[in-house]
């Protein structure tokens, strides 16, 4: 199952990438869309940035106060993969990037990644153990 990820993640999305992008450049022409590339690109990094660095704040917030960042590490985690994404050149990474870099989208997510683990643990295909062994 891994290698389907892998053949998907690096020959069929960059595949799909270069097509939109030739079909964009067609439509708009090649100095507009690469301009488009490098400005989402640019502006996509620096919110991540942005971003991040106010999530690290919030997980030391709650580290501080004895709490658990579990929430907030998630959002710091959807917040660098959405920055790579975005500093990836293509429209549809930039876009996912981008949807990542939103607070309700993230959230959405969390909650998504939550129920999928809760029954998981419902259905035993998730152990928990406690120590080496």
């Amino acid at each position: 199952m891994p290698f389907g990820y892998l053949l998907f993640a690096f020959i069929v999305v960059p595949l799909v990438e270069l097509w939109l992008l030739m079909r964009v450049g067609e439509f708009l022409g090649a100095g507009r869309t690469i301009m488009i590339v490098v400005v989402t690109g640019v502006v996509g990094a620096a919110a991540a940035r942005r971003q991040g660095a106010s999530m690290l704040s919030l997980i030391q917030a709650d580290l501080a106060s004895g709490q658990m960042p579990a929430p907030h590490m998630l959002d710091g985690l959807m917040i660098l993969i959405g920055g790579l994404l975005l500093a990836t050149p293509g429209l549809i990474t930039d876009t996912i990037g981008f949807l990542l870099l939103i607070p309700l989208i993230r959230n959405e997510i969390r909650q998504w990644m939550r129920r999928k683990l809760e029954q998981k643990l419902k259905d035993g295909a998730v152990e928990v153990r406690f120590g080496p062994w």
